[in-house]
């Protein structure tokens, strides 16, 4: 599909539109790849979490960890729990919540799915269109007071 539409009525688009109908886009076509191997983007992110932590995490740490990530806040902690009762994470003598064998497998089936997301969303985009869009948003953010120092 090619866009019809010129350079002048594009500059005429608002970005606050084009923000978010990407954002709810691409967020949808994630979540529902990963729903269908039974996980949650949010669990994604504590099984991810617990993985690249080395020895395990506190719940703690993993609602520290994760509260920015996409307004998720309290409701991290129902998707612990799941990952606790589905036998995906176990909770040891030290409190350090730590992946099971299983919980590993889904987390790997769940990075390669996150892998070829990124691919499918930046299909026919250069490697510099990806970076100049990316520090362009930060820049438009940052110009309405955001802090993305830490993004």
């Amino acid at each position: 599909m090619t866009d019809s539409r010129d350079d002048a009525e594009l500059l005429r688009q608002p970005i606050g539109y084009w923000t978010w109908a990407a954002g709810k886009t691409v967020l949808a076509y994630a979540r529902a790849r990963l729903a269908a191997i039974g996980v949650t983007q949010p669990q994604w992110w504590v099984l991810n979490h617990v993985v690249g932590s080395g020895d395990g995490a506190t719940r703690d740490e993993l609602l520290a960890a994760n509260q920015d990530n996409l307004d998720v806040g309290a409701g991290l902690a129902p998707e612990i729990d799941v990952l606790l009762e589905r036998k995906l994470l176990v909770r040891g003598d030290d409190d350090r919540l730590r992946i099971t064998e299983e919980g590993r497998e889904l987390r790997d089936r769940a990075a390669g799915i996150q892998r070829a997301n990124r691919e499918k969303v930046c299909e026919g985009i250069t490697e510099e269109e990806y970076l100049t869009t990316v520090r362009v948003l930060r820049r438009m953010t940052r110009n309405v007071g955001a802090d993305v120092s830490d993004v």
